[in-house]
């Protein structure tokens, strides 16, 4: 029986010399003060701030409709977890 051929693509595929030499590279390209929201709750609340300001107040349906954000989630809950919900209407 012959050995299964291994994909010469993907991260799991390399030499694990390379693998440590492309993890190493993780986050040095952000800058310290900016590297880490939990390290740093001011900036994570400016950033959401800032993310918040750049959505037109028309557009923010889920704060204009809270049953739509209710369902919402719980599709997402119900696909997480593959569960069936019931059709209403």
């Amino acid at each position: 029986m012959d050995a299964p051929k291994k994909s010469k693509r993907g991260f799991a595929s390399m030499d694990p010399e390379r693998q440590r030499e492309i993890a190493r590279k993780g986050g040095k390209s952000v800058p310290p003060e900016r590297r880490s929201f939990s390290q740093d709750a001011d900036l994570a609340a400016k950033a959401g701030q800032k993310g918040g300001r750049n959505v037109d107040p028309a557009k923010r349906s889920f704060s204009q409709d809270r049953t739509l954000a209710s369902v919402a989630g719980a599709k997402g809950g119900a696909a997480s977890h593959k569960t069936v919900l019931p059709k209403n209407g």
